[in-house]
């Protein structure tokens, strides 16, 4: 969830001031990390997830306001788009059953907003872009009324200079342009927490980024935007392209986008802070009160205001975090390459993979990314996003091999082994990797379900938006049944 910000103008004093106020920020996040405490004692783990809104028919309904009436949670917050809603679901330590205390806690969230959103017309629906989206969809006046929203989108557009053009080659091909960031809004993920020490968090993020394919490949729920069939993970195209604030020239250029895989591996979580701070020109430059340096000489734990609000308009798949939680500050990964759904119990396993790799592979005598080159990471990245469960991904020491093959012989095993070493209990590790191994046995994810059941209902109906309909009704009543993705029946 982004931070809220009030609708206003930014002057070139605005701008100025607030470079000053970040690189002070930088200065005393350095210091922070060799003089503050950001250890724990315990490891927390905690999940975000953005919701479509759907009427009865499947198609969106652009009820948010009135849906988060209804539930009348704070945990339940605004997203971009009117169709949109998110969920922050409280963090939870990972040991024991705390996994299973997250997808309890995700569950009973998801059954009580769904009884409250249906008395407004609205249902839930976990998918990572919804396929009765139409070209009508993504206009103004579809953007939520937080004012973040509206400033973010015309600060993207002036940058740009231009409109946004979405280009994706797929199945078929979609070519489209829009006057504001909505697009994006399209774009509805499952967000991985995972709280790191100081001294283990480039060993975790070059971890992360090296296993990003393989949760893309078997997480991929995807397939369809505006009536297209492209990639298996479309998402990952779709939000690289509706975020850009460079035109043409700046992209022959070699400026970095804004969602940004990276172009190397770290050896401290300041690499990426200072990177976002050399780099990306501030979108919302609004300064705050605090004087982070007078806050760390008293003695206090500085909020870093300007810091973390520009950390949070660039958009790494594999974001730092720096957060203050009952006056302690942290380091967090927050993971936000996945697709929401298709169930809480696909989302929980998606988390244990994550998880449990990222541990195991982060602490490896031998790291991963030490025999693996950052563009072959970035490669294989886009590449599982294009072919899903499918794909072929290059692994040190095992060469060029498909996804499930991966996962089945090397990884699960690694997965294991990490959420052992984080005293997750043996039976919540083996229910939820088992997930994972059976998507992989055989060859089912949300995004290759979807395909074979759009295939029955177009087969029998020559009304390609009446098929969209068909299946997103069809996943809405899976996904709230709840049984993983794997088991789904299909009809192709």
């Amino acid at each position: 969830m982004g931070q809220d910000v009030d609708a206003r103008e930014f002057s070139r004093e605005d701008r100025t001031l607030y470079r000053a106020k970040v690189r002070r920020c930088l200065d005393v996040f350095a210091r922070m990390l060799s003089e503050h405490d950001l250890s724990f004692e315990h490891t927390h783990v905690g999940i975000e997830i953005e919701f479509n809104l759907v009427d009865d028919k499947g198609d969106p309904a652009l009820k948010n306001a009135e849906a988060l009436e209804a539930i009348a949670d704070e945990d339940f917050q605004t997203e971009l788009g009117l169709f949109n809603i998110e969920i922050n679901v409280p963090p939870a330590r990972i040991e024991g059953t705390g996994l299973d205390v997250l997808q309890a806690t995700l569950r009973d969230d998801l059954n009580f907003a769904q009884a409250k959103a249906s008395e407004v017309g609205a249902h839930l629906l976990m998918i990572g872009i919804l396929p009765t989206l139409q070209e009508g969809h993504f206009s103004r006046d579809v953007i939520s009324a937080n004012p973040r929203y509206h400033l973010l989108s015309e600060q993207i557009l002036n940058a740009r200079g231009e409109d946004i053009e979405i280009v994706i080659d797929g199945v078929d091909r979609l070519d489209t342009t829009a006057d504001t960031i909505i697009p994006e809004a399209a774009c509805t993920s499952t967000q991985l927490h995972l709280q790191v020490e100081p001294d283990e968090f480039a060993p975790m993020w070059n971890a992360a980024q090296a296993i990003a394919a393989v949760q893309v490949a078997v997480g991929a729920n995807s397939p369809f935007l505006l009536g297209q069939q492209l990639w298996h993970e479309t998402r990952i195209a779709l939000f690289e392209q509706a975020t850009d604030t460079r035109s043409e020239e700046l992209k022959a250029q070699g400026v970095r986008p804004r969602v940004f895989f990276g172009e190397r591996w770290i050896t401290s979580v300041f690499d990426l802070f200072e990177e976002n701070v050399r780099y990306f020109p501030a979108l919302l430059p609004i300064v705050d009160d605090e004087d982070p340096l007078a806050e760390l000489e008293a003695g206090r734990v500085p909020n870093l205001p300007e810091l973390r609000l520009h950390n949070g308009t660039i958009y790494r798949w594999n974001r730092p975090i720096y957060d203050v939680a009952d006056g302690r500050p942290h380091l967090r990964i927050e993971n936000r390459l996945l697709p929401a759904g298709p169930t809480v119990v696909d989302t929980m396993a998606n988390a244990a993979l994550f998880y449990g790799l990222v541990k195991v592979l982060g602490t490896s005598d031998r790291p991963v990314w030490s025999q693996l080159s950052f563009r072959a990471a970035e490669d294989n990245f886009h590449q599982a996003a294009r072919a899903g469960i499918e794909t072929e991904i290059y692994w040190p020491a095992v060469g060029t091999v498909s996804a499930r093959e991966l996962v089945l012989r090397q990884l699960l095993p690694l997965a294991h082994a990490g959420l052992e070493e984080m005293n997750v209990d043996s039976a919540v590790r083996d229910r939820l990797l088992g997930i994972i191994e059976q998507r992989c046995i055989t060859g089912r994810n949300g995004a290759t379900w979807l395909i074979d059941e759009f295939a029955h209902h177009a087969g029998s109906s020559s009304d390609r938006s009446a098929a969209m309909r068909a299946t997103t009704r069809a996943y809405e009543e899976h996904m709230h049944a709840g049984d993983p993705v794997h088991t789904w029946p299909t009809r192709a």
